[in-house]
């Protein structure tokens, strides 16, 4: 079982984003330390809780400080840009660290005064066109376009070695069929939309193409809130400042555990944080022996080959051993997939 991590850079009450950015920043070599197979950085605008507002520049800095983890974005929010800078930027990354770089791509809404604020074009309403987006990228990293597309003499790839590993990411199934399609890896956000989990993921699977530039059979990952302790009782205490953030309002810092365990009433911090019978709950914990017994079914169940782990915690040592414990329970796992999903080929090698 790969496992690896999203980083939201948590700003905690009473600090700043700088502090939040230099531990983000620092968990990267963590997690490396720790047999993460990937860690991306993800994109929230206007936040007050969260630091991590562009992927990039925090790649490109991770990158200085680690020699093997995989490095990305867990998403780039590609409704706000053009494919084409997006594209290059993170081609730019992939010459920096050689077969390191992600493009996880996704879509969301910041709300209609920063949506609006972000776009460069302000003069017409905002299109859906997240399915031609993505296929516009993979035309640049693969030379994928038809003869006599606008774009087809542009080559982004000269003088760099690879490409970036192209991921789609959704959380409610819309993007299932445009990953298989284009034969991607599909990245699913069962933290968010659990119950959408078993259709977005037959979805994708019905529609997989196999394509000369990536896995020759679906690829799939499971994005889970996982917090994990020595012991069952502080493991569970562990999902309250998420809990908290989540149902008492999102625009502040993440709340520490002191802070969530005043404000949640008796009720909310006994809602349930293991899986059970195949439901998900929105946060997921236990000891190593505890969550090994929870995902196994689970991930037999999806046919993923990777969890991708969030969490919200701000302090450092309980962050830092709950990380640790979660690498121990998710490494023994056992997939039963053949796991196909291998560093994209570059479109010069493709015969």
């Amino acid at each position: 079982m790969r496992y690896s991590l999203v980083e939201l850079a948590p700003v905690a009450p009473g600090a700043g984003k700088h502090a939040a950015l230099e531990h983000a920043l620092a968990a990267a070599e963590e997690a490396e330390a720790l047999g993460y197979h990937r860690f991306w950085y993800a994109e929230h605008h206007h936040t007050t809780g969260y630091a991590a507002q562009d992927p990039a520049p925090l790649v490109a800095v991770a990158s200085r400080r680690t020699s093997r983890i995989r490095l990305g974005s867990g998403a780039v929010l590609l409704n706000h840009y053009s494919p084409y800078s997006v594209a290059e930027r993170f081609l730019m990354l992939e010459a920096l660290a050689p077969g390191r770089i992600d493009l996880g791509l996704g879509r969301s809404s910041a709300g209609p005064p920063i949506d609006h604020a972000l776009r460069r074009d302000r003069r017409g309403m905002p299109v859906d066109d997240f399915f031609s987006q993505v296929a516009e990228i993979v035309g640049y990293y693969h030379h994928t376009f038809d003869t006599g597309h606008p774009y087809a003499s542009i080559d982004l790839t000269r003088r760099v070695e690879g490409v970036p590993e192209v991921w789609v990411l959704g959380s409610s199934g819309g993007s299932a069929a445009l990953a298989g399609g284009l034969g991607l890896g599909y990245a699913f956000g069962s933290h968010i939309n659990p119950a959408m989990t078993g259709a977005a993921l037959e979805q994708y699977r019905q529609s997989y193409v196999a394509k000369p530039y990536g896995p020759q059979a679906p690829s799939v990952m499971l994005t889970l809130n996982i917090v994990a302790a020595d012991d069952e009782d502080l493991a569970h205490r562990l999902t309250w400042p998420a809990r908290a953030l989540r149902i008492l309002g999102r625009e502040r810092p993440v709340p520490t555990l002191a802070q969530a365990t005043a404000e949640l009433d008796a009720l909310q911090k006994a809602q349930p944080s293991t899986v059970r019978d195949g439901v998900v709950p929105p946060q997921v914990s236990g000891t190593p022996e505890s969550l090994r017994a929870q995902l196994e079914p689970l991930v037999r169940e999806t046919g993923a080959t990777e969890i991708m782990v969030q969490d919200m915690l701000t302090d450092p040592d309980l962050r830092s051993r709950s990380r640790e414990l979660v690498a121990e329970a998710l490494a023994p796992i056992e997939t039963g997939v053949a796991d196909t999903h291998q560093p994209p080929i570059h479109p010069s090698k493709i015969p």
